[in-house]
């Protein structure tokens, strides 16, 4: 594809999930699909017509076996916030049909134990996990999606 072409295409919707545990640190996940670090948060498309906060519940359900009565939503970015996927990877993500996706973010509380999350799901996204502390999230994370993570940080940093 061409960088006109990828500059046409739309963002694909999408929720992102903070989930926090009791001492301030941050769920990541190590992606399966990568060989390199490629640590992340809970994401996933919105299906049409699906409330983002549902979306977010369900993502977060899927990719980590953390169930909604395990959380507290605490808090939502104020604006969907994009970002653009390298372009050698947009012709091989979600069929070439987006640029990259335009997420709102979800702070939730996690009051569950760590024996309840369970990233053996029905279709893996992550191969480990772990929680780490905020102000260390940005040097693991891919370099792509960074800028994302640090509004996000910004933005819920007071309720960490």
């Amino acid at each position: 594809m061409t960088p006109e072409e990828i500059e046409k295409l739309p963002y694909r919707p999408c929720v992102g999930v903070m989930v926090v545990n009791a001492a301030g640190h941050v769920f990541v996940g190590q992606r399966v699909d990568r060989d390199y670090d490629a640590w992340q948060m809970p994401q996933g498309g919105v299906d049409p017509g699906e409330d983002p906060r549902e979306a977010a519940l369900r993502e977060l359900e899927e990719e980590t076996g953390i169930t909604r009565d395990l959380v507290t939503v605490e808090a939502e970015t104020k604006d969907w916030l994009p970002y653009e996927l390298p372009r050698d990877l947009v012709p091989k993500l979600w069929k070439g049909r987006f640029r990259g996706q335009e997420q709102k973010w979800f702070l939730l509380r996690f009051n569950g134990t760590d024996a309840q999350v369970n990233i053996q799901t029905e279709i893996p996204e992550f191969s480990k996990w772990r929680w780490l502390a905020a102000d260390e999230m940005l040097d693991g994370i891919v370099p792509f999606k960074r800028e994302v993570y640090a509004r996000v940080l910004d933005e819920f940093g007071d309720l960490l």
